[in-house]
């Protein structure tokens, strides 16, 4: 009797140790699946990354142009997009898109 539980604690066992070590290699909080997912996600916040310097770049650079130095050209077109306004004697059109 003790022969045959030791046998077959001998087969048992073996296998669920492998069993195990397999759900856990693909399962979890450190396993494959949360290896990819956490991946994915570094990838998607190394493009933001990316997209948000480039617009700090930008809103630097209209900075730059409202300064001191006031660049009357651009102010000029500011007021043209936000106000609509035009010239004396100048037609102002809008078109809207759908």
């Amino acid at each position: 009797m003790i022969n045959v539980f030791k046998r077959s604690i001998i087969l048992i066992l073996p296998i669920l140790l492998i069993i195990y070590f397999s759900l856990s290699l693909l399962g979890g909080n450190r396993g494959l699946f949360a290896y990819l997912d956490k991946k994915d996600q570094f990838e998607n916040l190394l493009k933001k990354k990316v997209f948000l310097t480039n617009e700090i770049i930008k809103v630097k650079k209209i900075n730059s142009l409202i300064d001191e130095n006031l660049d009357k050209d651009y102010l000029e077109i500011l007021i043209r997009d936000k106000f609509v306004v035009g010239k004396k004697g100048e037609n102002t059109y809008i078109i809207e898109n759908e």
